[in-house]
């Protein structure tokens, strides 16, 4: 099992940024690739952006290329978010997920999820 557990979400302006955290704990050993989603209001859950735990390959959506970085600290076993030039349409609950089985990130499944954290942007 892996518990994950996301922080650093709040209310920011349009234009402003944020870094999100997400802290795994029990069998990190067994995780191939850390990944974040994000849900809207009344919208599906989607994928944000991953990064393979070892080697740190990353993948993002189209949607926040060149606006959200991820990152990960092994030594602390926690994956970051960075998030710059946010705007309203990224208001979401954003999930940290933790995935075992490797492949390629464009085609990741997760296994482990967190409870989320909000991310509400302001215009």
């Amino acid at each position: 099992q892996v518990q994950l557990v996301e922080s650093g979400g709040g209310l920011v302006q349009a234009g402003d940024s944020l870094r999100l955290s997400c802290a795994a704990s029990g069998r990190t050993d067994s995780t191939y690739a850390m990944g974040w989603f994000r849900q809207g209001p009344g919208k599906e859950r989607d994928f944000v952006a991953a990064i393979t735990w070892s080697a740190g390959i990353t993948y993002y959506a189209d949607s926040v290329k060149g606006r959200f970085t991820i990152s990960r600290d092994n030594a602390k076993n926690t994956v970051f978010l960075q998030m710059n030039s946010l705007k309203p349409e990224d208001t979401a609950v954003y999930y940290c997920a933790a995935g075992t089985r490797a492949r390629q990130l464009a085609r990741m499944t997760y296994d482990y999820w967190g409870q989320g954290t909000q991310v509400t942007v302001s215009s």
